[in-house]
């Protein structure tokens, strides 16, 4: 990629495990760190409304699992 081309990234989102009560109730830090040995980062959290976490925004740059990230 030369230096006048924009950098492009791929999205994923990861919904927190949630138990019977819809509450957060697991750590997600292991699957968000086997996605972070993929390339992945994380951006952003989408909450729903009244609180609690909807979905975990990461996002890597495009092309990453051809480079031998995945």
């Amino acid at each position: 990629m030369d230096a006048s081309s924009p950098r492009r990234w791929e999205y994923r989102t990861l919904e927190p495990p949630r138990e019977s009560t819809q509450k957060e109730a697991q750590d997600p830090a292991d699957e968000l760190n086997e996605l972070g040995r993929e390339g992945w980062e994380l951006v952003e959290t989408i909450d729903y409304t009244g609180g609690g976490t909807k979905y975990l925004v990461l996002k890597r740059p495009a092309g990453a699992e051809r480079d031998g990230n995945e």
